[in-house]
């Protein structure tokens, strides 16, 4: 039987050997961390190679995601769908052994980290959804939702502010099953960190609330054992165990910057395996080794007495648990279509002219009391952003139920801690925030993209009609970096009717999706069947003309409405003019080209774009031959209509442009 160090040696060998062939990697920290790694994951971590999907699995996070060869070692030889050569191909072309954790649940990555203190922060959603979850449907005879939530995490981790963000809230939410690993190996990529991180890392973290643990060595078996077992004896904090490591560990760059993100090369990988006492050739691991470390036996073991516990669960409470296996799924529930349905009439029915955020607010009247798998929240802006509904309960701790949140002013801990909620499976998170504040959230917004998960982002008061606020929170440039993230779909309903369906859209979609929406009241727009329809393909025509039109008008949100005005006007006087409403560009971007054709005919090259945002964007659609109505500086203090006014959102101005452009 292998020692344990000789278990943990195991993924250091595999890491610098992968390290090594790629001539790119960060070698210091697997190095490091890998007896931290081989206690948790040897001895603790509840999962199953053979289903990745248990639902009732541990969740493990490595927040420091540049040590990414640690977690592809400990998923090859614990069992999971990562060959040893995919390993050999780390950071290659194809290889599922990319360079930062790419999730992928089948393989056993629970997200995508990188971005330091994300990975952390995004565990603290996690680690929330198995409180809810555990509130809804464990009963004092049936415990099915029993996991807990691990995180690794370095020193760079805890520098991000986005950390701090969700970790205060981790320590009022009294996470008891969340238990973080903080590698404390004093190194970053610019050398010893007490230059620049000198904090009190554990006074901060039990001002938080948190049990801390340690310092102890990172090294020590024992040590760490027994710290585990404390963090799992306190389950009305979050626990951290700070571990002093060696960076690099066995290597003769240990304890320095030169390891963290380069190979070491032919001379440092021999002097590794001389100071480890291995032997064995590149990528090779001794059978016991590999017998050690393989999972399925334990991992099926543990599924299947938590299938017979589930089976007792179905028994008694054939509801419940169907609702669990359901939201656990992903899926809507059945009557689904009918709601999204009714959601759209209602709206055409009531023909209300309706500040798109009320306008949302309204729809999650609807939505909220038929999906319990929603859960709302705002960073501190919960009256003006729409979110909170008549049957939403404010997230309520120590007992943790509810399903509203109040997030406190953080918006990209916010948004990290709702990625978390939906990678964790059984919530569709939504929450919101002002437009302008999207900068603070974007990083989290992109990561939600690369992962495609199922999040709303409800973002109010989307442009210069916020008024007296002044430019600071008058979005310019938002929108475009929105729309320039791929795999986000980014709406801007103009009413009642484009607000419903952009809901629904939100929610049926597999990808993360952000509502950008007005402050000041927008008027109600008359539509056919067809047209109503056409709203989810993202653009559709909202105004027809008689015959070939010679001139289109494009818009979104708030300017649909001086859109249709100056179309008005414009056959008053004669003209042939099409509206066209793109609440969703990415739908109607990936409709068919005779749709586009449809829509925006090729032949009709006089278009004018109009929308309170950065013009470069509407380009796209309104090529050399078109002009845009938009922004090109930023906003002014003073009241909404009259910003629109002195910035040229008039009906005289688009006449003015229209002059332009037809004979």
């Amino acid at each position: 039987m292998p020692t344990r160090r000789q278990c943990a040696n195991a993924l250091r060998i595999l890491a610098v050997d992968a390290i090594e062939k790629a001539r790119s990697g960060h070698p210091g920290a697997p190095l490091g961390m890998a007896d931290m790694a081989e206690a948790l994951w040897r001895h603790v971590l509840r999962h199953n190679p053979a289903n990745p999907r248990w639902p009732d699995r541990d969740r493990f996070v490595l927040s420091n995601g540049h040590a990414s060869m640690l977690l592809y070692g400990l998923l090859h030889l614990s069992g999971y769908d990562l060959p040893l050569e995919e390993i050999e191909n780390f950071r290659q072309w194809g290889s599922k052994a990319a360079g930062h954790p790419e999730y992928d649940l089948d393989m056993g990555v629970e997200m995508t980290t990188g971005p330091l203190g994300q990975g952390l922060a995004s565990a603290v959603g996690m680690a929330l959804a198995e409180r809810l979850l555990a509130a809804r449907y464990n009963t004092p005879e049936h415990a099915v939702v029993d996991h807990r939530t691990y995180a690794f995490a370095g020193d760079g981790c805890l520098m991000e502010g986005v950390s701090y963000e969700a970790c205060s809230l981790a320590g009022t939410w009294g996470l008891g099953r969340l238990i973080v690993f903080y590698d404390a190996n004093g190194i970053s990529i610019d050398g010893k960190v007490d230059g620049w991180f000198t904090e009190n890392v554990a006074g901060r973290f039990t001002a938080c609330g948190w049990q801390v643990l340690g310092p102890l060595d990172g090294h020590d078996a024992a040590a760490l054992d027994a710290a585990l077992a404390a963090a799992h004896a306190d389950e009305g904090r979050p626990s951290l165990i700070i571990c002093r490591t060696h960076i690099g560990y066995g290597s003769p760059k240990a304890d320095s910057a030169a390891c963290h993100g380069s190979p070491l090369g032919a001379e440092g990988v021999a002097a590794v395996r001389q100071a480890l006492q291995w032997t064995e050739p590149p990528f090779v691991i001794p059978q016991d080794i590999r017998a050690a470390w393989d999972a399925h036996e334990r991992g099926q073991a543990l599924e299947a007495a938590w299938q017979s516990k589930f089976e007792a669960y179905r028994a008694a409470h054939p509801g419940l648990a169907a609702e669990f296996e359901r939201r656990v799924r992903g899926e809507l529930p059945a009557d689904w279509a009918d709601t999204a349905r009714r959601l759209v009439e209602e709206a055409l029915n009531a023909r209300e002219d309706l500040a798109t955020r009320v306008a949302s607010r309204k729809t999650l009247e609807t939505l909220v009391p038929r999906l319990p798998e929603l859960l709302g929240g705002s960073a501190d802006l919960t009256g003006s952003v729409g979110t909170l509904t008549a049957a939403s309960t404010r997230l309520n701790p120590p007992a943790l139920t509810g399903n509203y949140i109040s997030y406190g002013v953080r918006e990209f801990g916010m948004s990290a801690i709702m990625n978390g909620l939906a990678l964790h499976g059984g919530f569709i998170p939504y929450a919101g925030t002002f437009l302008s504040f999207a900068d603070q959230a974007k990083n989290a917004l992109r990561l939600a993209a690369l992962m495609g998960v199922r999040a709303v982002w409800v973002f109010t008061h989307d442009s210069i009609g916020v008024g007296e606020d002044g430019p600071t929170h008058q979005p310019v440039e938002q929108l475009n970096m929105l729309r320039a993230t791929p795999g986000l779909h980014v709406w801007r309903p103009c009413d009642t009717v484009e607000t419903a369906v952009a809901w629904r859209s939100a929610l049926e979609s597999p990808c993360p999706s952000v509502l950008s929406l007005s402050r000041q009241t927008l008027p109600f727009c008359p539509r056919d069947a067809e047209q109503v329809a056409a709203i989810a393909r993202g653009g559709y025509v909202l105004r027809h003309c008689a015959g070939t039109p010679e001139l289109i008008l494009l818009a979104t949100g708030s300017e649909v409405g001086l859109a249709l005005a100056a179309a008005t006007q414009l056959e008053a006087e004669g003209r042939r003019v099409r509206v066209v409403s793109l609440p969703c560009a990415e739908l109607f971007d990936a409709q068919d080209a005779d749709y586009k054709e449809s829509v925006l005919p090729r032949a009709v090259r006089a278009r004018i774009a109009i929308e309170a945002a950065a013009v470069d964007w509407w380009r796209k659609y309104v090529g050399l031959d078109g002009a845009v109505l938009g922004m090109e500086r930023f906003g002014a203090s003073a009241p909404g209509k009259v910003v629109f006014e002195r910035l040229g959102f008039t009906v005289p101005h688009v006449l003015r442009l229209v002059q332009s452009l037809l004979p």
